[in-house]
């Protein structure tokens, strides 16, 4: 394979500053992310901002928090759905959620919630199983934006039509519409579905443990980070889990190779579900 062209070397060397000024600036860490598929995300803000290189993006994420958030939104993929990766929940249902009913108390960390589709399809699940009055759903992100998105439970109602075959395919056992009231071309979900869920932010590059869980999601945030800092986040997730915690992971990630596999046991390796042993 040849060098770098000139001008790569160059784009490269911008992409490490920008990085570094994020970090100082800001405090989000992106240096460990996957860099090809994060140097394509930073170099399609160019345009948009008004902007001819990479170094140009720098001044003006360091000068206009606005521009940060921008910036922030297309570096942090929010790709969800609800029930996404339906055997996934009907896994957890029915291999996880029945755990639940000889607990006094369930704390559950659903990392990288993005917009909430994926936790107000959890909350469902165990408002269906019987066990949502017991538990408590952290849902953490990088973005306030995404955040507040997430916690005004208002959806797509183009959208309904995916959801409700995802949620008969996950095992649900009503009508998905008795969740949300429609509003012209939005749906607006159950306030019951968020009575017992704290959104909040949380870094999973720079921030620590804040609890200890009965469950931890996190399922397809990892793909986009490299090795190191996979095993930095296995670690943060270990030390987060009660023993016979349960580690849920998305379908494209794996305990495999990492410095924590030999401390869960699966639960359901095809679709990504682990219990914490040791």
């Amino acid at each position: 394979m040849g060098a770098a062209s000139p001008e790569v070397a160059l784009e490269d060397i911008e992409v490490r500053l920008l990085l570094d000024g994020i970090h100082a600036r800001y405090g989000f860490d992106f240096r460990d992310y996957a860099h090809a598929s994060l140097r394509r995300r930073i170099m399609s803000r160019l345009e948009p901002e008004g902007v001819r290189s990479v170094s140009g993006l720098l001044e003006k994420v360091l000068h206009e928090p606005a521009g940060m958030e921008r910036l922030l939104l297309s570096i942090t993929i929010h790709v969800t759905s609800m029930f996404r990766d339906p055997a996934f929940y009907a896994a957890f249902r029915s291999q996880v959620a029945p755990v639940f009913r000889t607990y006094p108390q369930v704390r559950i960390w659903h990392a990288g919630c993005s917009s909430g589709e994926e936790v107000y399809s959890m909350a469902i699940l165990l408002k269906e199983e019987g066990v949502y009055d017991r538990c408590r759903i952290y849902a953490t992100d990088l973005s306030e934006v995404v955040l507040d998105r997430a916690r005004s439970a208002v959806f797509p109602l183009g959208a309904m039509k995916e959801y409700t075959k995802n949620y008969i395919k996950a095992g649900g056992t009503a009508q998905f519409s008795d969740y949300y009231t429609a509003d012209h071309e939005k749906v607006v979900f159950r306030a019951a579905l968020h009575e017992n869920v704290v959104f909040a932010p949380h870094n999973l590059v720079t921030d620590g443990s804040f609890n200890e869980f009965n469950v931890i999601l996190c399922r397809n945030v990892m793909i986009y980070f490299n090795d190191i800092l996979q095993g930095r986040v296995h670690k943060l997730f270990h030390e987060s889990l009660c023993t016979l915690g349960f580690l849920g992971l998305g379908s494209r990630e794996s305990m495999r190779f990492s410095t924590c596999e030999d401390r869960y046991e699966p639960v359901d390796s095809a679709q990504k579900i682990y219990r914490k042993v040791r």
